[in-house]
């Protein structure tokens, strides 16, 4: 699906911005070297002169320039990586909201919850002016309002950290930031018909995984605010249709002769990510043709839609990069027919609740393996163009042991009100998958089990991860689930505090062989801030409490 006519113009100005941008990152490469090269810091860079007169001072450099030629290069002609967003105090802010975390009893766990609850502060911005009066100069987009930034490098919003995020603004009663973080992906859907990737030029041509519909149903349940949902109902209905459009939509026939229709990540790019290009055309390296490298390009992009970017998840051959193929995705039709219920619209509701049941169905039928009690990613063709029916195969799951595998229980849990795919018996099933799956470790639960120097795969815990899992489990329906859930839970808080306590830093992800150690691997280096660790927290510490005799520590 192609954007609108004005965010096409839009994304037409920008490109000559990128295109110089791109040849700066990859000289800046050849001058600095490759230890801790971060090629994303080139992309975000705010134009300060023409981008002609900036284009010819870099025709003009030595090649290769030296460090200091590189650096004042970049000193004369851009800002500051950054320097395009301004701090922003949330006005909703306050340091110890009332009715905050009443059950975190525990002196220690509630001084650190409320570090954390202040780091809102340190995460907002807003977009400044001159974003929308010289977008030619910016590869940050404008937005209307507010934003809260996942940290460190990540310096613009990103659409799936923004529910985590938003789940911890609710528990610090910071509702109108809240809503103003979801306007801001509603305004990005009306531009561009889906929510980017994050709100950067170079992202208009992916998404992530699709959960503004979940984002407004906490929203709504938290506020109970119908005319939010009544304003921002008709933008969901265009994600939907973003998502289940050719694009993404792919048809499966399963055994019994039935077709059923789920949806994977597809990127809509077949060159090097701009953010990474240095990366993905080395990467590429190794491959002889043109038609080969666009078809990795392509893998890579989509894998990055789908947020796991990178795991042995998406690869063939666990130890090659080049093998990946991506697919499965979140539905959201669930959480529409609930908004249309609420709204009246009666007809759609019934529409968008029989297309849960469909899509409910069509996870169970394609993805469930009764063998191993887990819903397992399906290979499709490696041709990712191809909009035939594909024939099911028992032998096209990907049998390897991943957290993903679980996460189905979690989207299960919350339709309840309406259709389920896995009763009680089957939840229990799951559970002891899980139990006996060798992914909850000391400090969490690992992404996978497999140790390839990906970011996302073992020893890496992620926060999503392990609040999708827990909250799967807590709404499931037996009290062993429950009690499983808070176990997750506490391994993670304890983690997370024990870090902060050694480092000052909430970070993107941790190392869940020990105790508070942070993550590692991937394409860069560790971050910290950090948005979606900080919302996971402060909802496990919202929904599980900490009494005054835990320890909040490692033990």
């Amino acid at each position: 699906m192609a954007p609108t006519t004005t965010a096409a113009a839009d994304c037409e100005g920008a490109r000559e911005l990128l295109d110089l941008l791109q040849r700066v990152q990859s000289e800046a490469l050849s001058a600095l070297g490759p230890a801790d090269f971060d090629p994303k810091l080139y992309v975000d860079l705010p134009l300060a002169t023409s981008a002609r007169a900036a284009s010819d001072a870099l025709a003009a450099l030595p090649r290769p320039p030296s460090r200091a030629e590189m650096e004042a290069y970049v000193a004369r002609h851009f800002g500051a990586a950054g320097s395009d967003l301004v701090t922003a105090d949330p006005p909703d802010f306050a340091p110890e909201p009332p009715g905050f975390l009443p059950r975190v009893e525990n002196r220690e766990a509630r001084a650190w919850a409320l570090e954390v609850h202040a780091l809102w502060k340190d995460l907002a911005r807003r977009v400044a002016p001159a974003v929308a009066a010289r977008p030619e100069r910016h590869t940050l987009l404008p937005l209307p309002g507010g934003v809260v930034v996942p940290g460190s490098r990540f310096r613009e919003v990103y659409y799936w950290d923004s529910y985590w995020v938003i789940r911890g603004l609710l528990v610090s009663k910071m509702y109108d930031t809240a809503k103003g973080i979801a306007r801001n992906l509603v305004y990005l859907v009306e531009k561009y018909s889906f929510v980017l990737n994050g709100a950067r030029s170079y992202y208009t041509n992916r998404s992530q995984p699709p959960l503004l519909s979940s984002m407004i149903l906490e929203i709504y349940k938290a506020t109970g605010d119908l005319d939010f949902v009544k304003r921002v109902f008709p933008s969901l209905l265009k994600e939907h249709s973003f998502w289940t459009s050719e694009v993404h939509n792919v048809a499966i026939m399963d055994k019994h002769g039935q077709v059923h229709n789920l949806c994977r990540y597809q990127a809509m790019w077949n060159k090097p990510r701009p953010e990474s290009a240095t990366i993905d055309e080395q990467l590429a390296s190794k491959l002889n043709s043109e038609a080969t490298k666009e078809k990795l390009y392509h893998q890579v992009a989509s894998t990055a839609e789908s947020g796991w970017d990178f795991s042995s998840r998406w690869m063939r051959d666990p130890s090659d990069m080049t093998t990946l193929a991506t697919t499965y995705i979140i539905p959201m039709e669930r959480d529409i027919a609930v908004f249309a219920k609420l709204l009246g619209e009666n007809a759609t509701s019934d529409k968008f609740l029989e297309a849960s049941k469909a899509r409910h169905i069509a996870i169970d039928s394609i993805l469930w393996n009764s063998e191993m009690g887990q819903w397992l990613d399906y290979w499709i063709s490696t041709d990712g163009n191809s909009q035939g029916v594909y024939q099911w195969k028992p032998d096209s799951h990907n049998r390897n042991i991943f957290a993903s595998n679980f996460i189905p229980l979690w989207l299960n849990a919350h339709n309840s009100e309406l259709v389920q795919f896995a009763d009680e018996a089957k939840s229990i099933t799951v559970m002891r998958s899980f139990q006996t799956s060798g992914l909850l470790r000391a400090a969490g639960i690992a992404t996978s089990l497999s140790n390839t120097g990906q970011q996302w795969d073992f020893p890496n815990g992620w926060a999503p991860v392990q609040h999708l899992i827990a909250e799967g489990l807590l709404n499931s329906g037996s009290e062993e689930a429950r009690v499983l859930a808070e176990d997750i839970a506490t391994r993670w808080l304890r983690t997370n505090y024990a870090a902060y306590k050694t480092t000052g830093a909430m970070h993107e992800k941790y190392d869940v062989e020990a105790c508070g150690k942070s993550g590692g691997g991937g394409e860069y280096k560790p971050q910290t801030g950090f948005g979606w660790s900080n919302g996971v927290v402060l909802s496990f510490l919202e929904e599980f409490g900490w009494p005054r005799d835990k320890e909040i520590g490692c033990l």
